[in-house]
């Protein structure tokens, strides 16, 4: 059997990622234009575009409008320990597993804002209400101190648990954040679930992380559920591009996988 032919836009791309490795493009510098690319190298505009884009989906290059295609930086890659334990520090609040150390800086990109706006699917059918209602949104962009945003977190807050706690709407919720306003309105302890899964983003995300609209991204949903009413009150979503993160969980053996193996275990057979 021959062996399957490479496409020559899969050949272009491996050629410039290599440039890319070598530094020949060092991280800031931007890519010769798609037309002169292609005529240097007797391609079409075609062929050329699409191992930039190629590329492009895999967070080594960004499109910048007027600009072209830069060489970004190489992303650092962070492991989460998924882990089931949730943490208490009394100056910060609650610590959900996280990929930083304990005393690792991390900063904001941008302004945190908070605000009412349309509730979409996934949250509307968390609360019950009906999809696109005013919802107290808080989002936060951020990174650990001197790297590129990391991730883009949005908490969405039940009306019914606005109206308990006003306080989580406003600019400064006071030690402790969000969930201690809520706790205290009546709903601790609250409880929570998390789902993660991984998709395209948005454009708006996809902005808002710097990333390509190709790069796939993973996103965690932690539900909290209030005590008093057994109801969701507030759903996190938090979006981290996929080539900045990795999950890690140990693993453990179960009574049937216990070792030595008994011979019950192996069976008559074995």
């Amino acid at each position: 059997m021959t062996e399957p032919k490479v496409p020559k836009w899969r050949q272009l791309a491996d050629e410039v990622r290599r440039q890319i490795e070598d530094r020949t493009y060092p991280p800031g510098a931007v890519l010769p234009q798609i037309k002169p690319a292609a005529e240097a190298r007797g391609v079409s505009y075609e062929t050329m575009r699409a191992a930039y884009k190629s590329l492009e989906a895999d967070g080594l290059v960004r499109m910048v409008k007027r600009v072209g295609f830069k060489v970004m930086e190489p992303p650092m890659r962070r492991r989460i320990t998924r882990g089931r334990t949730i943490t208490r520090d009394p100056a910060r609040g609650y610590i959900f597993p996280a990929a930083s150390g304990p005393d690792e800086p991390w900063e904001v990109h941008g302004r945190p804002l908070a605000g009412f706006f349309p509730a979409p699917d996934e949250v509307a059918t968390r609360f019950e209400i009906e999809s696109g209602s005013e919802t107290l949104r808080r989002r936060r962009v951020t990174s650990p101190a001197g790297e590129p945003p990391f991730q883009l977190v949005d908490t969405w807050i039940s009306p019914d648990a606005v109206a308990d706690a006003p306080q989580v709407a406003e600019k400064s919720t006071g030690p402790g954040g969000v969930y201690d306003r809520l706790e205290e309105a009546g709903h601790g302890p609250i409880s929570w679930s998390e789902t993660i899964r991984v998709r395209m983003p948005d454009r708006e995300e996809a902005q808002l992380l710097a990333i390509p609209v190709a790069m796939p991204v993973v996103e965690t949903i932690v539900v909290g559920v209030s005590a008093r009413t057994e109801r969701p009150i507030e759903v996190t979503i938090r979006v981290i591009p996929g080539d900045r993160v990795e999950l890690f969980g140990e693993l453990q053996r179960g009574r049937s996988a216990r070792w030595p193996v008994s011979p019950v275990a192996q069976g008559p057979n074995s």
